[in-house]
Formats: C-alpha cells, sequence, structure tokens
C-alpha cells in the first residue's frame, strides 16, 4: 500500500515510511492511494473474535509488506494488553435505541490510547529496522499527550516534545503529562489556545533547519498509523450489533476531525454505516462547515470540553480531498487559501459527498450539562463532558427507524470530575491504577507561543536522526 499526500507534492511512501514521516513534506497529510474493502462475508467473521485479533485484520491491508501478518498480530496483542477491560472497547446498552462505546480503558483513560499504544511499537520496530532516532513534536489540547507520552516514555529512539496551552486542560490531563519523568519526555506549557500550538507543530515539519537535523514525527492524529488503529473499534462494535447486515450510526465528539474520519474509512471498507454524527461544543467550525460550507476559523472559546477546543481541524483536509476527487493540487490551492485568509468555502461535490454521510450538531454549556445528567439520572452512567457532546447529538439526529446509534465515550469521566460533579452532584473517582496523580512530582517547561523559542528549546533538548 502506497500513501499520497492531500497536496501532491510530496513522494509516495510505505506504511513504515508514512508512519515515521507524519505529516507530508509539502504540508499535506498523508492517505492510502486506495480504500481497501471487505467482503460481507470477512465483516461477519469478526464477530465474537478478540480485539486484538479484529484489530490485525483490519488494518493488515494498510500495512502492506511492512509488516507480516504474524507480526502485526504480535503487536496489536501487546497493545492492547494493558487495557483493563478484556473486551479492550467494551460497548454498553442505554436505552433501546442507544449504545455507549467506552474508548477509555486504556493507561491514560483516554480514546488516544487505543492508537497510540501501538503507535509507540510501530516507531520502536521501524527505527530498530533503520537505526534511526525520532524527535516526536506533539501538539495536545488535553488527551494526546499524555497517551502519546505513556506509549514512548522510556524509548531508547524516541524524545518526545509535547506542547499544551497552559491553564486550558483540566488538573488531570496535565499531570498525566507532566509526572512522567522519564528522560526522553519534555513537556511544554506555551501561551495560547491548541490551535496555536498545531500550527507550531505544523511549520516545524516544513522548517528545514529543524528537518534536516532532526527525524521529526508525529504522534497527533495527522499521522495515518494512528486513525488506523481507530477505524478497528468502528468495527468491533458494529459487528457486535449486526454488522454487516445490520445498520449502525455513530456519534463522535470531534474537534480535529479524526476519530470521525476513522468512521469515514471504515465506511469505505465497507462497514453499513449509517449515519455519522460530527459532535461539536461552542467550538464548532465542524458543524458550520457540514451545515452550511463555511468553514471559517473563530475565536476558541475555552470550555469544559477542552478537548475540543479547536477551530482548525486538520484531519478535515483528509475527507475533503478524498470528496474532492483526490486532487491534489486542487486541494493545496484550496488549504493554501484557507491558512492566508483563515475562510474557506466547501466546494458543490465536497458538501454533497459529505451530506451523504455526516451530519452534525453543536452543543453548548448547559447542552452539555443537560446530556450529563441524563447520563446520570436514565442510565446511571456518569459522562464526561466530550462524551456529553455527542449524546447530546445522538438524541437530537434522526438517524433512521430501527437504526441503533453508539456514542464514542472518549474519556473516563474522572479526567473531567469538575464540570461532571457540577451537572450531577457526583464527583467520580480515579480509577485505582491512576489513584496516587495527585501526589506524584511534576516537569513541565513554560515557554511562550512564540514558533522560535519552541524551536530553540527543541534543538537544544533533541537527538540527531542519526546521533
Amino acid at each position: 500500500m502506497d500513501y499520497l499526500s492531500t497536496r501532491g507534492g510530496a513522494k509516495a511512501l510505505d506504511f513504515e515510511g508514512a508512519t515515521l514521516a507524519g505529516l507530508a513534506s509539502d504540508g499535506g497529510l498523508y492517505v492510502p492511494s486506495e480504500w481497501p474493502r471487505f467482503a460481507e462475508s470477512e465483516i461477519a467473521a469478526m464477530a465474537g473474535l478478540p480485539y486484538a485479533e479484529i484489530a490485525a485484520r483490519v488494518m493488515q491491508p494498510f500495512v502492506g509488506d511492512s509488516l507480516s501478518p504474524e507480526r502485526l498480530r504480535e503487536l496489536t496483542t501487546q497493545a492492547y494488553g494493558r487495557f483493563a477491560h478484556a473486551a479492550v472497547t467494551p460497548l454498553k446498552q442505554l436505552d433501546e435505541t442507544q449504545w455507549l462505546l467506552e474508548l477509555f480503558h486504556g493507561p491514560t483513560l483516554a480514546f488516544k490510547d487505543v492508537a497510540l499504544q501501538l503507535l509507540g511499537l510501530l516507531f520502536e520496530e521501524f527505527l530498530e529496522r533503520r537505526g534511526q532516532n525520532l524527535t516526536v513534536v506533539g501538539a495536545t489540547s488535553g488527551d494526546t499527550g499524555s497517551a502519546a507520552i505513556d506509549a514512548v516514555a522510556g524509548l531508547d529512539k524516541v524524545n518526545i516534545f509535547m506542547l499544551h496551552p497552559r491553564g486550558r486542560v483540566s488538573d488531570v490531563q496535565r499531570r498525566q503529562m507532566t509526572t512522567v519523568l522519564a528522560p526522553n519526555v519534555h513537556n511544554i506549557a506555551i501561551e495560547g489556545s491548541f490551535d496555536d500550538a498545531q500550527a507550531m507543530v505544523k511549520r516545524m515539519f516544513n522548517d528545514r533547519a529543524m528537518a534536516d537535523r532532526f527525524a521529526i514525527g508525529a504522534v497527533n492524529s495527522i499521522n495515518w498509523a494512528r486513525l488506523m488503529a481507530q477505524v478497528v473499534y468502528y468495527f468491533a462494535a458494529a459487528v457486535q450489533l449486526g454488522a454487516p447486515h445490520r445498520q449502525v450510526a455513530f456519534s463522535v465528539p470531534t474537534g480535529n476531525f479524526g476519530d470521525v474520519f476513522a468512521g469515514y474509512v471504515a465506511a469505505q471498507m465497507g462497514l453499513p454505516v449509517a449515519k455519522l454524527v460530527v459532535a461539536t461544543n461552542v467550538n464548532d467550525i465542524l458543524h458550520r462547515a457540514l451545515s452550511s460550507g463555511d468553514y471559517s476559523q473563530g475565536i476558541v472559546t475555552p470550555t469544559a470540553a477542552p478537548s475540543m477546543d479547536i477551530q482548525v481541524s486538520s484531519n478535515f483536509e483528509r475527507l475533503l480531498f478524498d470528496l474532492g476527487g483526490r486532487d491534489g493540487a486542487a486541494m493545496a490551492a484550496q488549504m493554501g487559501g484557507f491558512e492566508g485568509t483563515k475562510a474557506m468555502q466547501l466546494s458543490n461535490s465536497q458538501r454533497e459527498g459529505a451530506a451523504r454521510l455526516f451530519a452534525s450538531s453543536r452543543a453548548d454549556a448547559d447542552d452539555m450539562a443537560q446530556a450529563i445528567r441524563w447520563g446520570w439520572e436514565h442510565c446511571g452512567e456518569l459522562l464526561d463532558p466530550h462524551t456529553a457532546c455527542a449524546i447530546h447529538a445522538a438524541k437530537t439526529i434522526d438517524c433512521g427507524a430501527g437504526v441503533p446509534i453508539v456514542t464514542l465515550a472518549t474519556a473516563h469521566p474522572a479526567k473531567f470530575r469538575d464540570a461532571v460533579e457540577r451537572a450531577t452532584g457526583q464527583r467520580p473517582g480515579l480509577p485505582t491504577r491512576v489513584g496516587d496523580l495527585f501526589e506524584r512530582e511534576e516537569r513541565c517547561t513554560e515557554l511562550p507561543g512564540d514558533y522560535a523559542a519552541i524551536a530553540d528549546y527543541i534543538a537544544s533538548h533533541a537527538v540527531p536522526r542519526s546521533g
């Protein structure tokens, strides 16, 4: 399987190359040259299999010759062996049509673990082959940072530099990053928003002075391997609910569009997805884009769902590329215009293509709180604010009679205990495996929201690619 840049100006790479590169050299994002497709019989055969086995089957077409089927299965078994639930991503029924897919049973209590536990192993595998060091640079609005740090902490050939917006993540999210004291882990709190941090990360990939000296890699969902791993739980959930002989809808809380784009990929692979509901908070660039074609950057508004406090959704480019006929030059021009003006209109083909599968919803603070209360009062479930936005959407959007709708529960409620307690009067406790989090020592560097300051810091602490 070859991987192409959405902007058409970078050379094609194999899976190993795309995994280590992260962002393409032309500023685009890597996508497979074609979507593999499963027969109904192949999807039906996934029912009842262990999660690690489903993962190996779903991901093998994307991996190609970079890993043998046997080695991929060994890696998925190792990656998902650290999860606290035997089902890895258990499915829970809420009422007659609504289901909750719990994606927070990994080591850092968020859905990012599902992908990043595997990505850390892939980095280790591929770097060992090449005898190369990797400088991972990432931006986080809360959960990616802790999951990525957990996945690569202590690896010999990886140094990770994780940027987060100072004061704009929850105390649990921050401590899950800053209390990891491994020598290859560098936490950086910047002045500004997640979008500011994400822009600096993207700029660094195209900074020749940095890229020539260091092998810079990505753990954000701009890295294709991370998205690939997220496709798996759509298959795992759908086959439990009757796929391929029954359609299933999904409601997904999203800011950067990566998690819900994984659902789009699953649909292209033959999974019978009735609808993908994009759930946003008041930072609603995706809702505006899907409902009116207006993809215009606004000012980030801090909310109780900080992982969705985003106004530039990087992975949306992958969808627009696919819906626009995979024209790299046209995509480069469209994104170049957006980066210059912070606004663009979707083309007719992009809007019409998205409307065939996607719906969207916006939740304000009251909607979020009401959904958290509903989960507790009607279902006995404590929901984190991000999941609550998707529950609000699931209860708002009509996905068709008899179609089950699965809401992706993306974080453990204890990561946002203040918001949950305000809505329900219940203060969720941390699982015992992270129960001493507030007693651990923290280590973090505070820097201004200035690219030169960030680049200087990383250059002085990173290891050259062949050093």
